[in-house]
């Protein structure tokens, strides 16, 4: 060694504090090796070529004046001169001869590590720049990495590019743009055992959702063979959420899952070819499950808990962590082979509320996909299907291309928004997008198929998960609130809420909870089957519709474990997005015309004349025409509060006509194992039939509290069918009959000592009904989420003037 100096050093010496010694990637990896592979995390093992090497091979060549005249001068938004000197500068570095006492260390740690994992071993070539995976800057993805390398001269020569790519035209620009000097930054080589998993899977993790910030949850993505084709966005993967809060008190469960196309998989390429690695089909039978176990699942959602927590410990604040991880195929167990901090959704500031809201009804969806972000962006397209042809874009354009890779950020920062064919929330094109702050719609398949260069198109990312791409301008708003300084009111303000997508987005309303969460929205958009269809399909009657409910259940263990996972687990999204608040889940409430509208369902209901005042609600849930459909139900709710931990989930029964309908609805539920007290549970009834604010004493005596669904009892009270648009004029929830109905549920509620609130549609209609309910003492309004931050404020007026403060 030169004056003693060491190039080379392993995990187990090196800690998080070591970063200006061997770069953010390297200096975790050592902290993780060294203080959580006791807790159960497995790392594998390697070393880091130090950033001093980098510097002393480029001393030891006089490469350092070559560079600085290189770059100076640089233009980064001209991108041909950007790749000229990028492409210079990389020659230079490379083109220097490794010192032999530098060559002589890494040689020493590449048979220490063959010395422990065999003849077999092919390693993981990974570039750690000394300025990367900072708190508030990620340089993740802006250097090179080589997988399966094998061989002295393959392992030496990967290090040499590794070195090179720290001046990438992509790391170039990234640098110019964060205010990072060139020459200020060096570039550490990480080397370690590389994880087969080309033979299972890999993917990345955070500890919290990356389109809201929801810091709750464990989001997880993977897909099949190496985790390249994840983070870069070539494959649409498998998505998984994991609940911390409950994860912690030993519920072990999923949330919620999203299974990918999974095309393709990255693995080892055979014999002696030019590229260690390559991609290739994956087959029907991989694409149609997913890629990891439930039990995977939790795994790795307890690594990246404790990896947040200490990261957060060491940092003295919390710190949201973005991990990789890989499953080998060989020994079965899940690695973790990368973690630094969260760079976008953690370092929102601030308390301004900032909604994105269509303000026009769109016309043509031309693709839809994953969305990234919740803004929303108009601008004609461009599609790019070679990296040729990015010198043709113009700013404020939408980029429209099969995927993106670090090459095309310079690009992507001019960009109004971002469309691709391939790629899940994590891969490249959504980090980046998340990153500029621009929507971006990613696995929207055959977009640059479907879209054409100039086409004006509209990107929305405002409407939850699935991100749409309009034909056209379409009209939007945005709206800021600030609510730092807002109070609360007395009166609890709560949220209508079906849609899981929009469940962590809307959370971050000011909110009390849930007064209603609808259970039909769940059945048709995630189950889409008739509950019976399910359980008994041979008595569909259409062969086609048969057979698409067997492909629709074929990977779950029965049609039944289908409806009650996939049901508990968007019921649950939502009671996790606003736990331990209150989420109060009605029971199904679908008419007759409603359930045959579902696949199977026209063989399993009655053709009724009026379905509005028909075989609905609780009649429906005892009844042998549906009693099989309601214990589906009730398991699913069971498996959200029993085996997922949401105890902040109250049931709800609609429609409920009579008491004795009451009773046999919470026998059968009990029967069930949903038993009113039990673990805390509440069991409500909708307000909104005359029968019940007649009899409130005597449902009281059942029910621990009353929702007024205003909707219905208006139908009721004034005796117009709400489906018919020809009587649509006699309809109105402020009509004194329908208000005096009101005032006496509240009021026989109160004396009851029950719960009252209300669902229906008027407080967020009307504001003249938000006040009637606040002067009648109601317990809680629910909105819808539109309106909740107008009408705290008016609720908030309102108790002032009449002075109600307990």
């Amino acid at each position: 060694m030169v004056g003693g100096k060491r190039y080379v050093r392993f995990f187990e010496e090196l800690t998080i504090d070591d970063v200006p010694l061997v770069g953010g990637k390297n200096a975790s990896l050592g902290e993780m090796y060294r203080e959580l592979r006791p807790e159960g995390v497995k790392i594998p093992n390697g070393f880091a070529i130090t950033a001093q090497a980098y510097h002393y091979l480029l001393e030891q060549n006089g490469a350092d004046k070559a560079l600085r005249q290189t770059l100076d001068g640089l233009d980064p938004t001209d991108v041909e001169d950007l790749a000229r000197r990028g492409a210079q500068a990389r020659s230079i570095i490379y083109g220097a001869p490794l010192p032999d006492d530098l060559r002589q260390q890494m040689l020493d740690g590449y048979h220490r590590l063959l010395e422990e994992y065999g003849k077999e071993l092919s390693l993981a070539i990974r570039s750690s720049a000394t300025a990367e995976d900072l708190p508030t800057a990620s340089f993740a993805g802006q250097q090179d990495t080589y997988l399966n390398i094998k061989g002295e001269a393959e392992y030496l020569d990967a290090c040499k590019r590794c070195f090179a790519s720290l001046f990438t035209d992509r790391a170039i620009h990234y640098r110019v743009d964060q205010g990072f000097d060139h020459f200020a930054v060096g570039l550490s080589v990480g080397v370690m055992k590389m994880v087969r998993s080309d033979l299972a899977s890999s993917g990345v993790m955070f500890s919290l959702d990356t389109e809201t910030g929801f810091q709750d949850v464990v989001f997880i993505s993977g897909a099949y063979g190496l985790g390249e084709n994840v983070v870069q966005g070539a494959v649409d993967p498998d998505e998984f959420y994991v609940h911390k809060p409950t994860f912690e008190k030993g519920y072990r469960a999923v949330l919620r899952r999203t299974r990918g196309s999974k095309k393709i998989k990255m693995i080892y390429a055979s014999g002696r070819t030019r590229e260690p690695v390559l991609n290739i089909p994956t087959s029907p039978e991989e694409r149609s499950r997913f890629c990891i176990s439930d039990e995977d699942v939790l795994k790795l959602a307890d690594a990246a808990i404790k990896i947040e927590k200490h990261y957060s410990q060491k940092a003295g604040q919390h710190r949201p962590m973005d991990m990789e991880w890989a499953k080998d195929g060989i020994d079965g167990e899940l690695y973790v082979v990368q973690a630094r901090p969260e760079t976008v959704a953690s370092q929102k500031k601030g308390t301004v509320l900032k909604e994105y809201r269509l303000t026009e009804k769109p016309g043509t969806v031309l693709v839809n996909g994953r969305s990234v972000g919740t803004g929303i962006a108009s601008g004609p397209a461009r599609v790019i299907v070679h990296a040729e042809e990015l010198s043709e874009f113009k700013e404020g354009e939408v980029l429209v291309s099969d995927t993106t890779t670090p090459d095309w950020e310079p690009v992507m920062k001019n960009a109004a928004a971002i469309v691709t064919n391939r790629g899940g929330r994590t891969c490249h094109a959504a980090i980046v997008s998340r990153e500029l702050g621009k929507p971006a719609v990613v696995g929207a398949d055959h977009a640059t198929a479907v879209i054409k260069t100039g086409d004006l198109v509209t990107v929305s990312c405002a409407e939850g998960d699935i991100g749409r791409v309009y034909a056209g301008e379409i009209s939007f708003e945005i709206v800021e609130t600030d609510l730092e300084n807002m109070p609360r009111p007395v009166t609890d303000i709560m949220v209508n809420l079906g849609n899981p997508e929009l469940a962590f987005k809307t959370r971050f309303l000011p909110n009390d909870g849930v007064g209603l969460a609808r259970m039909e929205f769940i059945i048709n958009e995630y189950i889409k089957v008739h509950p019976m269809a399910l359980l008994h399909p041979e008595k569909i009657g259409d062969e086609q519709e048969r057979a698409e409910v067997a492909k629709l259940t074929r990977q779950y263990d029965s049609p039944a474990q289908f409806f009650i996972q996939r049901l508990s687990e968007g019921v649950g999204t939502i009671a996790a997005a606003f736990y331990p608040k209150p989420v109060v889940v009605r029971m199904s409430d679908f008419k007759t015309n409603e359930y045959a509208s579902l696949m199977g369902g026209r063989w399993f209901e009655p053709d009724e004349a009026n379905p509005m005042i028909g075989f609905r609600g609780a009649s429906r849930y005892t009844h042998p025409a549906y009693a099989e459909g309601f214990e589906l139900e009730c398991a699913a709710m069971k498996r959200v509060r029993d085996d997922m931990g949401l105890t902040n989930v109250k049931l709800m029964i609609p429609f409920c006509r009579r008491v004795e309908e009451g009773q046999d609805v919470l026998d059968l539920m009990a029967k069930q194992g949903l038993n009113r007290g039990k673990n805390d549970l509440e069991i409500y009834v909708m307000c909104e039939i005359p029968n019940n604010v007649i009899l409130i004493d005597e449902f009281a005596k059942l029910f621990d509290g009353f929702s007024i669904g205003s909707n219905d009892l208006t139908q009721l009270t004034l005796g117009v069918d709400r489906d018919s648009s020809i009587v649509a004029f006699d309809f109105d929830e402020r009509d004194p009959g329908v208000k005096q109905m009101i005032r006496l549920a509240v009021e026989g509620a109160k004396r009851n000592g029950s719960h009252s609130g209300i669902c229906g549609q008027a407080p967020s209609d009307y504001p003249e009904i938000a006040e009637f309910l606040v002067e009648l003492g109601i317990d809680s309004i629910s909105l819808i989420p539109d309106t909740v931050i107008k009408t705290t404020k008016h609720v908030l007026d309102v108790e002032k003037r009449i002075g109600r403060t307990t």
